[in-house]
This record gives C-alpha cells, sequence and structure tokens, in this order.
C-alpha cells in the first residue's frame, strides 16, 4: 500500500501489479495497492518506495 497523491494515480494504476485500493467501496484516490509479484526485484519496490517518500516530502508539516 502507497501512498502517491491523486495527481499521480493515474500514472501509477498503469504499472503492471498496482490498483486504486477500495476498502470501503468506494475507491480511495491517492491511494496505489501493488500486487506482491510486481516488487519481486529491489529495484521495482524501491521505485515505489521512493515515490511514496516524495509524496510524503510534499505534503506540509503537521
Amino acid at each position: 500500500m502507497i501512498r502517491v497523491g491523486p495527481e499521480a494515480a493515474d500514472v501509477a494504476v498503469a504499472r503492471p501489479g498496482a490498483r486504486v485500493i477500495d476498502m470501503t467501496g468506494r475507491p480511495m484516490r491517492g491511494w496505489i495497492v501493488v500486487a506482491g509479484s510486481a516488487v519481486t526485484e529491489d529495484e521495482a519496490l524501491g521505485a515505489w518506495i521512493d515515490e511514496g517518500r516524495a509524496f510524503a516530502a510534499s505534503l506540509p508539516p503537521k
């Protein structure tokens, strides 16, 4: 599960193994779940982690 933000959601779900999270019956725009089979390589997992970190860093401090 990764938060990429609403602006990056369409690009993110186009990647292999990715889909929008739907936990409540409504899509959670900006939140993505990635299949384990899509992140078996360190580079693939690292790319998702980097994307999530970049989005988190763009948020205002709490």
